[in-house]
């Protein structure tokens, strides 16, 4: 028998690494001895390990405890291992299941695996053939997972900053926050404009965090449709409505262990509202058509660019969500608070685009940089990138498009935040001839968050 490297499992070459104690098993078997030699197996191993004498035991653990894979055996009393199976998959549940048993012929087979199982073990076995067919099963679930959450991050790839640049008074403040705040399990708020890097901050989070080696999930909620966002973030299961046509994990799933960024939150509707705050008090989520809940260990942190505390007084946000995200409430400031990061900002996304367009760099000069810190920036660090990467696409620093900062407020320096944004928001649409999701890729917001804000202006565009 190949022996497991301590706290893991041996990685034959071309397979990932990874760690058995991250994983929990449940064995449901009605054979006091077999549940036992199991259970003495994997205990060294695997992180949790339960036992149970019958499905009603296991459904009583599986209440309470989230399992990523069930060892059953078919012959239990009462209700067999393999209905019990096909209720579990109906219900919901997306962990891989092994079963076991000493009587089984081919049509016992076909249907066990038409019914879910990964895969299908007859009595007696070795401690080597279960322990590879579990490893089998870890290192799908593995791979399922980093190439989900790898589609993600290039499905929304945009150049994002690794990490918080810049060395002024303000950002190194708040790299002190991040850096307290990131060992701990609170959850976080992080408010601040659109474009001031408040999805870097939550990766900063995440990094520094005991669960960096967990799955960071990002969700953009404007950006999912209202219809669907409650399946996106708590899966559904075969039949929930209308073209679910198998069952789905919800984004909870795939974060299981790590952090969930739920951005620009207060897009969230009101119902959704009151079950997330459910989820977040009671670390349990139910899918869409499910009658059963599954524990869930996430950490939430999320962002808005509106103040909640006026979205809660406006009766567009729930008060008591408010106060269960706003935990610790951290404010990510605007470029132009921090106007002497410029320069390092410019060199980085330099570095960063030249790579990935493929062109040779730009000089840069002080009076370059004395341009730049003299404009406002209402879009913050990603209207930089943007200013950088149309720079490097045109072979110049197009700095005459850029007004003086007395110009972004043009119209007298009193102007609030707001009135900016909209001026700025309705200049870039201007610029686009109306199209609002040319404008809304360029502001680096959703149409939805664009068309929003324009309805609340009045403001009538294509």
């Amino acid at each position: 028998m190949q022996h497991e490297r301590e706290g893991g499992a041996a990685s034959p070459a071309g397979t990932p690494e990874f760690n058995w104690q991250a994983h929990s098993v449940l064995i449901v078997d009605d054979e006091e001895g077999m549940r036992s030699f199991l259970e003495r197996a994997l205990k060294p191993r695997c992180g949790l390990v339960e036992t149970a004498p019958d499905a009603e035991h296991a459904m009583r653990l599986m209440a309470r405890l989230h399992f990523d894979l069930l060892i059953l055996d078919i012959a239990l009393p009462g209700k067999s291992g393999l209905d019990w199976l096909h209720e579990l998959r109906e219900s919901g549940f997306a962990g891989d299941v092994i079963l076991i048993t000493a009587f089984a012929d081919l049509d016992t087979a076909i249907n066990a695996l038409r019914g879910g199982a990964s895969d299908f073990i007859l009595k007696p076995f070795r401690v080597d053939q279960i322990l590879n067919s579990i490893k089998n099963c870890f290192q799908r679930a593995h791979l399922a997972r980093e190439n989900f959450i790898l589609r993600r991050e290039l499905a929304g790839l945009s150049a994002e900053v690794e990490g918080l640049v810049g060395h002024s008074a303000a950002m190194d403040a708040l790299r002190t926050v991040l850096r307290r705040v990131a060992q701990m399990p609170s959850t976080v708020l992080l408010l601040g404009e659109s474009g001031t890097g408040k999805e870097v901050a939550a990766r900063a989070l995440h990094r520094m965090s005991p669960r960096a080696q967990r799955p960071f999930v990002p969700v953009n909620c404007p950006a999912i449709a209202a219809g669907l966002i409650e399946s996106e973030l708590f899966g559904h299961v075969k039949g929930a409505f209308t073209g679910a046509t198998e069952t789905r994990n919800g984004l909870f799933y795939y974060a299981h262990g790590g952090t969930l960024f739920l951005d620009e939150i207060s897009e969230l509707p009101l119902a959704l509202q009151t079950r997330l705050l459910r989820v977040l008090e009671e670390r349990r989520l139910r899918p869409v058509g499910s009658e059963r809940e599954v524990p869930v260990d996430v950490r939430i942190i999320a962002a808005s660019n509106r103040d909640l505390a006026a979205e809660v007084a406006a009766g567009r946000f729930r008060q008591d969500l408010y106060f269960r995200l706003a935990v610790v409430e951290i404010v990510i400031p605007p470029l132009r608070e921090r106007a002497e990061d410029i320069p390092d900002l410019v060199r980085h996304f330099m570095q960063l685009l030249t790579v990935q367009l493929g062109v040779a760099p730009l000089a840069l000069s002080n009076a370059l940089f004395a341009r730049l810190e003299a404009y406002g920036w209402p879009g913050n660090v990603r209207e930089l990138r943007n200013f950088v990467e149309r720079s490097l696409i045109l072979g110049g620093f197009p700095v005459e498009a850029l007004g003086p900062r007395g110009d972004v407020l043009a119209g007298g320096t009193d102007l609030s935040l707001d009135e900016v944004e909209k001026r700025h928001i309705l200049r870039m649409l201007d610029a686009c001839g109306g199209n609002k999701s040319e404008a809304a890729r360029r502001l680096g917001v959703s149409r939805k968050t664009l068309e929003r804000k324009c309805a609340e202006w009045g403001e009538s565009v294509a």
